[in-house]
């Protein structure tokens, strides 16, 4: 079995460095060659085979000449045809083009589309029935100088009450998330943000400083642990919270797999809050969450989970 294991060429660091080798052990214990590609290796997939244009307007069918697809394929561009691939980026256009072609992907472009994209993911969990705080998605601004709505934050803040929580749609270990007092912050938070998506979230109190990180995989949870910062409203360790291991309730285990069903993803970090009475609320979800941490705290490697899970899936579509 064959795998490549697809990551971004302009992310080096040695946190990410270290993951990709938990990735490739687990896949040699497993018997699969698992190579690493970066997007930029195989961004010429992307592009099409440069026919001229006149040649393209008399063909007949618009995607095709002489039974040759328009577009370029792994094979193409000297590439072997992978059984799979463990897609580690966030490069969609690339995951969309790579399963038009036939490939399979783990998680799916669709998926980590939705992840990316914290509004999106409200929207689609939402629509499952996944409890969530209460949340105001931004309009879309096509400067970053123009005005806001007055009226309407001012309804928003109404509901959600101060503090309240300001998170931009694209942001990863608690740097884009921001908590505003009162309403001139909320306003200088929002005025600051221009153009960039955001959300306003009603600040789950209750879970001040502390959230459950879930791994899924296949639709299971593997490990969890309890993240606390009781100098910030921020659990996460990047911002210098400490973790240990944490035995999920049932309601916290449902919620964590429901939500991975919800988005279609085959793996991911789910965080999820103490609410009132400590009922669980869905904070996020992390289609390529970082496991090194969960790994350290509860001693559960997620690459071996992760990649046990794959060899499953595709020795079923062998047979």
């Amino acid at each position: 079995m064959n795998g490549w294991l697809i990551t971004n060429e302009f992310v080096t660091s040695e946190k990410f460095k270290e993951l990709f080798s938990m990735f490739y052990k687990a896949a040699v214990h497993l018997g699969i060659k698992l190579t690493q590609k970066s997007n930029s290796e195989v961004w010429t997939m992307l592009g099409s085979c440069g026919y001229r244009l006149q040649e393209f307007f008399t063909v007949g069918c618009p995607f095709r000449k002489n039974g040759m697809e328009l577009v370029v394929s792994a094979e193409d561009v000297g590439l072997d045809i992978p059984d799979f691939i463990l897609f580690w980026d966030k490069d969609i256009r690339l995951a969309h083009e790579l399963e038009r072609q036939g490939m399979r992907l783990f998680n799916c472009a669709r998926a980590i589309e939705d992840c990316d994209d914290k509004a999106v993911t409200y929207l689609k969990l939402r629509g499952a029935g996944i409890p969530q705080p209460p949340t105001y998605i931004s309009p879309k601004k096509f400067h970053p100088d123009g005005l806001f709505d007055k009226k309407a934050l001012d309804t928003a803040a109404g509901h959600l009450g101060f503090p309240c929580i300001v998170k931009e749609c694209y942001g990863s270990f608690g740097e884009q998330v921001y908590l505003a007092p009162d309403m001139n912050t909320l306003q200088r938070f929002v005025m600051d943000l221009g153009d960039r998506p955001y959300l306003i979230q009603q600040y789950v109190s209750e879970s001040r400083g502390r959230d459950i990180r879930v791994e899924v995989v296949g639709g299971r949870v593997v490990a969890a642990m309890l993240r606390s910062n009781p100098r910030d409203y921020r659990s996460n360790l990047t911002s210098g919270g400490t973790a240990q291991p944490y035995t999920v309730s049932i309601q916290q285990a449902q919620l964590a797999i429901a939500a991975c069903q919800a988005l279609g993803l085959d793996f991911a970090g789910v965080d999820i809050l103490f609410g009132p009475g400590d009922m669980p609320v869905l904070c996020e979800v992390n289609s390529n969450a970082h496991f090194k941490n969960l790994y350290d705290c509860t001693g559960v490697n997620a690459a071996e989970e992760i990649m046990q899970y794959i060899h499953g899936v595709m020795s079923r579509y062998s047979v």
